[in-house]
């Protein structure tokens, strides 16, 4: 996420990141959103804004952390009128979920793939960026989500390899060529592993050499 939000930022975009649910740290630890920002104040232009709309502290799906804490979480829609009141302030949000497509985000087992049905609902512009993994088994599951997002009429804009390793195997190699052809989409770059390391500088310099179609 921290690298799309540089690749759009290099390019003169306004850019806010919003992280849905985050799960598994504690009050006082950095989340997902702390690290996008941490990582996107090496931008000239100072960092990507970025926003938290849910924190529970076991590493579980938000709706079974919800109710292991005993606490009332945001419904699907909350999230949608959050999101719109950005999007309407920002040229891009970038939403990050919490585990996949499918995770239940609320306790009536509302998804991330329902709020993006939500957001066009509400005329919000919105499409999927499939972040996956680059070994076996990533076809399988690429198709899968690329198949209930066609199901719900959201568009698949892209695929991005999460972790790319330094000495990659055979089937990591096959899957760079092979996810355009089973989710339907472009592969828009990978990110090496361990780029979260990155001194912030070095890592928005480094954004748009992995993510060339955003330039």
């Amino acid at each position: 996420t921290a690298a799309i939000a540089c690749a759009l930022r290099a390019r003169g975009t306004d850019v806010v990141v919003v992280k849905v649910a985050q799960t598994g740290v504690e009050p006082d630890e950095d989340g997902d959103a702390a690290i996008v920002e941490r990582l996107t104040s090496g931008l000239s232009t100072g960092s990507a804004p970025t926003r938290e709309l849910l924190r529970l502290p076991e590493p579980l799906a938000p709706d079974v952390a919800a109710r292991r804490a005993g606490v009332t979480i945001p419904t699907v829609g909350d999230h949608v009128r959050a999101i719109s009141d950005l999007a309407r302030a920002h040229s891009i949000v970038l939403v990050e979920g919490s585990g996949g497509l499918l995770v239940h985000l609320d306790a009536r087992g509302g998804t991330l793939a329902d709020v993006g049905v939500g957001l066009r609902y509400k005329g919000v512009s919105c499409g999927t960026v499939l972040v996956a993994a680059a070994g076996l088994g990533t076809l399988n599951h690429s198709a899968l989500t690329a198949e209930a997002l066609r199901a719900r009429h959201i568009p698949l804009l892209g695929v991005v390899i999460g972790s790319w390793p330094e000495q990659p195997d055979l089937a990591e190699e096959c899957n760079v060529a092979d996810l355009p052809r089973v989710t339907g989409t472009t592969l828009w770059g990978r990110i090496p592993a361990g780029a979260g390391a990155l001194a912030p500088a070095d890592f928005a310099a480094s954004a748009t050499t992995w993510l060339p179609t955003l330039v």
